[in-house]
């Protein structure tokens, strides 16, 4: 079997495994490399590249091959999203391969709105009402992969010596246009083992979240909590922007996800970060902390939809009815974020979604019953951090304005 050959049987393993969609497309496509570790390095490439194409493409590619099948998928996103030819392919197919693939090249159907940009009807939809005038145009902007993001750590370096020390080893960085932290790589080098990266200079992060930090605003002294860690990319920005001082808490449910912010954490340099493991948002760790916080940060779980450049299952395993779960999830999540922040001080609600159930309507609800909060102005505070970015009172990102994944985030202002 020539290196052609085993690429396709190869990708259409990976598909036969990933499709069902059962997990995350990342999980599934990790667990399927350790089952197959034969699969030298440029073979891992192409599958993953090929996985990710499928994902994007695949109402599309499903309704030009006139079938789900993993091999024919295969063959279709080599031919027609990676870019190869059918020479190139020739000698990886069977006769009656060869025969479809000349074919399927050969189609143009004429799809509905929905299918030719690839997203669920449902979707489709629910993005007419949120953003109608631009719903195709955000639409193909999430068929494109996403850049890669860095954010220098202020602690360690500067963004202009971070590029300098990336531009010497042939990486290519250039300021992302908003955040002042950001450095944007058209590339996808691997700098899991790089200088910068192992001294806790730089991190991967998406624009997006860096700038909801800004909108936080943590001052030095200030006791702050990020109430939906993680794996604390936004944790350590926090931390950074305080310069070490005062006092951060992380706070998650997933023991697995703060134990991943530990070597991040070790790298940075930080001393003012506390992870805390918390069972739920009634927990005792987020009760003895009540009307103590200047400065709280809900980054609540959700669709995900903002990050479909980079997670583009999620627009096949998500569903209106689990919208609505989210939805009553994110509401209480907010009311007992809101019910640590002191007087005068500072709720910041965000989503990485560009739905309004999941944004504009969480915090209508929640400012309805709670008085005490008024919605602060987003573009004002980003001024004062020295970022011209003026998309309201609230802000909203998206990747075809933007150039970074799809965020949204209302700064609420405590007075009593």
């Amino acid at each position: 079997m020539n290196t052609r050959a085993r690429e396709l049987a190869a990708l259409a393993d990976a598909l036969a495994a990933v499709l069902p969609l059962k997990e995350p497309a990342d999980v599934a496509l990790r667990d399927f490399f350790r089952a197959h570790r034969q699969l030298g390095q440029h073979e891992r490439a192409f599958v993953a590249d090929g996985v990710f194409a499928v994902l994007r493409r695949r109402r599309s590619l499903i309704a030009h091959a006139a079938t789900s099948a993993p091999r024919a998928l295969a063959i279709a996103a080599a031919s027609r999203e990676l870019g190869l030819s059918l020479r190139e392919l020739d000698d990886a197919l069977a006769p009656d391969e060869r025969a479809w693939a000349r074919e399927l090249k050969a189609r143009k159907p004429d799809l509905p709105p929905a299918e030719a940009v690839d997203l669920p009807d449902w979707l489709w939809d629910a993005l007419g009402k949120a953003i109608p005038a631009e719903r195709d145009a955000l639409a193909r902007a999430w068929l494109a992969p996403a850049p890669l993001d860095l954010r220098v750590n202020p602690l360690k370096t500067s963004r202009d010596a971070a590029r300098v020390a990336l531009a010497a080893e042939g990486i290519d960085a250039s300021p992302t246009p908003y955040s002042p932290l950001g450095l944007r790589v058209a590339s996808k080098p691997s700098l899991q083992r790089h200088r910068l990266f192992l001294e806790g200079a730089i991190e991967v992060q998406d624009e997006g979240s860096q700038l909801l930090c800004f909108l936080v605003a943590p001052k030095r002294s200030e006791m702050i909590v990020d109430f939906c860690a993680g794996a604390g990319g936004k944790t350590l920005l926090l931390g950074a922007l305080m310069r070490s001082q005062g006092r951060l808490y992380a706070f998650d449910v997933s023991a697995r996800r703060l134990a991943n912010l530990k070597p991040r954490l070790a790298r940075s340099g930080l001393s003012n970060v506390h992870p805390v493991r918390i069972a739920d948002e009634r927990d005792n760790h987020v009760k003895r902390l009540a009307g103590k916080i200047d400065r709280v940060l809900v980054d609540a779980p959700c669709s995900g939809f903002g990050t479909l450049r980079r997670n583009p299952d999620l627009k096949w395993r998500q569903s209106e009815s689990a919208i609505r779960e989210l939805a009553a999830k994110q509401a209480r999540l907010l009311a007992a974020a809101a019910g640590l922040v002191k007087p005068g001080g500072r709720l910041v609600y965000a989503t990485c979604s560009v739905l309004p159930d999941e944004n504009e309507a969480i915090v209508e609800a929640f400012l309805a019953v709670h008085p005490e909060f008024a919605l602060g102005d987003a573009a004002a505070e980003l001024a004062r951090a020295g970022i011209a970015l003026d998309t309201g009172r609230i802000l909203r990102l998206y990747p075809h304005r933007h150039g970074c994944d799809g965020f949204f985030a209302a700064v609420l202002e405590r007075s009593r």
